[in-house]
């Protein structure tokens, strides 16, 4: 009634009553009465606010990208940036008179569209795509020296990237290249594979080679160990027979001394027994024969006897007629021989 009105402001928004202008009331969240014909509002949010964007830009490579983004920034100095764009309220308090608070997000996106333009321009396509992180770092370190920025009274909070692709077409072909070398490296790991399996059955092989060449050593070693124990048993037999032969050739000869010994005593007693014959046979000289073989009976046994009488008698068959031998006469003589 009569232009008087009332309005309220929330602690995000900064508020400035100009009245004839001069400033007569400034603060955050401000509540009072005033005169609308005379009096002029303007509110400056200092909430922050985040600014998506989305543009294209061009690599080192002049390969076109498209980056995707967000900016998080409020306003510092209220004052300043009511000097220099149009925050002021219309008659009603609810809106502005103007767009120039929707032109702060875009100058803060312009600026940042700028510091990535100078990043992008000494990357690659490749090295643009993985550069997400290190292009926020020199993004954010020239939004914090950039004049327009501080000129408008703004702190940037925050940055961050979402996304950096290449046009379709650029994309389909480094997709069929990333893709090629994806199959390039799935045969060279199959192919390495198959390597290392031909390589572990070559070292396989290689082990079962030196363990039959080791056991042959082993057989050699132990096969030579038995010849030199043979070889030292021989060498001991040997030294046996030797030795034997040595106790043999000893025993021989002890032999030969006892035989030559044995035998010029046999020599000797054949001399001796020689020379009592002789003796005899000198003494016997001119001495009947009948004497002689009586005295050879002397001692004879029955049937010694009988036989040197049938000798006799066998002498003198010419002269016998009839010879009559009594059976118990043979019965003697035959049971005399059974008993010796």
């Amino acid at each position: 009634m009569l232009g008087l009105r009332f309005i309220k402001m929330q602690p995000t928004s900064y508020l400035l009553q100009y009245k004839k202008g001069r400033i007569v009331r400034e603060g955050a969240g401000l509540s009072f009465f005033y005169y609308a014909p005379t009096t002029s509002l303007v509110a400056v949010p200092i909430a922050s606010t985040d600014a998506p964007f989305i543009f294209n830009e061009v690599t080192s490579d002049f390969q076109e990208i498209s980056i995707q983004g967000q900016a998080n920034y409020r306003i510092t100095d209220p004052k300043r940036v009511s000097e220099l764009l149009n925050f002021t309220l219309d008659a009603s308090a609810r809106g502005y008179v103007s767009d120039d608070p929707q032109k702060l997000s875009a100058r803060v996106i312009n600026v940042i569209k700028v510091l990535t333009r100078k990043e992008l321009q000494t990357l690659s396509l490749r090295d643009a795509l993985r550069a997400s992180d290190a292009l926020v770092r020199e993004v954010t370190k020239g939004l914090a020296a950039s004049t327009e920025i501080s000129s408008l009274g703004l702190e940037v909070l925050g940055l961050s990237i979402l996304a950096i692709k290449p046009n379709p077409e650029t994309g389909r072909a480094l997709e069929a290249e990333a893709r090629e070398q994806l199959l390039r490296e799935a045969d060279e790991a199959i192919y390495a594979r198959r390597n290392s399996a031909v390589e572990q059955e070559r070292a396989i092989r290689e082990n079962e080679l030196n363990t039959e060449i080791a056991v042959e050593n082993k057989k050699r070693q132990i096969r030579e160990a038995q010849m030199d124990a043979e070889r030292a048993v021989q060498e001991k037999q040997h030294q046996l027979l030797d030795a034997e032969m040595e106790a043999n050739i000893a025993l021989e000869e002890k032999n030969k001394q006892l035989v030559t010994s044995s035998t010029e005593n046999k020599r000797a007693e054949a001399d001796a027994k020689a020379y009592g014959v002789a003796a005899t046979m000198k003494a016997l000289e001119g001495v009947d024969s009948k004497v002689l073989q009586a005295l050879a009976s002397v001692g004879m046994q029955p049937d010694q006897l009988v036989a040197l009488a049938f000798q006799g008698l066998a002498e003198r068959a010419d002269k016998i007629g009839q010879l009559n031998i009594s059976p118990d006469l043979l019965r003697e003589l035959l049971t005399h021989k059974s008993n010796k």
